[in-house]
């Protein structure tokens, strides 16, 4: 049973468990410590932790404000929100939190935009094709009638 322990533990690291602990510890903290309305509606998106968990990296993006001000926000309040967090994680030493703005969010929806362009786009350039389709198909069916009448005309 204790080589069970062991490689769940070498699959998922103490640095990703100690992680997800952190942005559920820190999103909470950030909610009822921090009330400053620069901050605007601000997501975790993800922490990563160095190996000997001292540095905690801390992806956010925020929502109905100004990032550069949101990071202001954040920096300044990191030695602050260092101590609960340790104590609500239980741990000797809490890591130095470092505010990463994840851009990765922006730019999916940036993406999105333009996907939705072109394919509105392409679907206002191709609205004309049916009809000129219709209207091909349509003189081959004329054409077709006509050699029929003339083959009619030779017997």
């Amino acid at each position: 049973m204790a080589n069970r322990s062991k490689s769940s533990s070498k699959a998922f690291p103490r640095s990703r468990r100690v992680a997800q602990q952190i942005q559920r510890a820190l999103s909470d903290l950030i909610r009822r410590e921090i009330r400053d309305p620069r901050l605007g509606m601000l997501t975790l998106t993800e922490v990563r932790v160095s190996s000997d968990l001292s540095y905690a990296t801390v992806y956010y993006s925020v929502l109905n404000a100004d990032r550069e001000e949101a990071h202001e926000v954040l920096i300044a309040a990191a030695d602050i929100l260092r101590g609960p967090l340790g104590r609500a994680l239980g741990l000797r030493h809490a890591p130095e939190l470092r505010f990463v703005a994840d851009e990765l969010i922006e730019s999916g929806a940036h993406l999105s935009a333009l996907i939705s362009k072109a394919v509105n786009d392409d679907a206002a350039r191709h609205v004309d094709e049916p009809e000129e389709v219709e209207a091909d198909e349509a003189e081959e069916v004329d054409d077709g009638e006509q050699d029929d009448s003339e083959d009619s005309d030779r017997r």
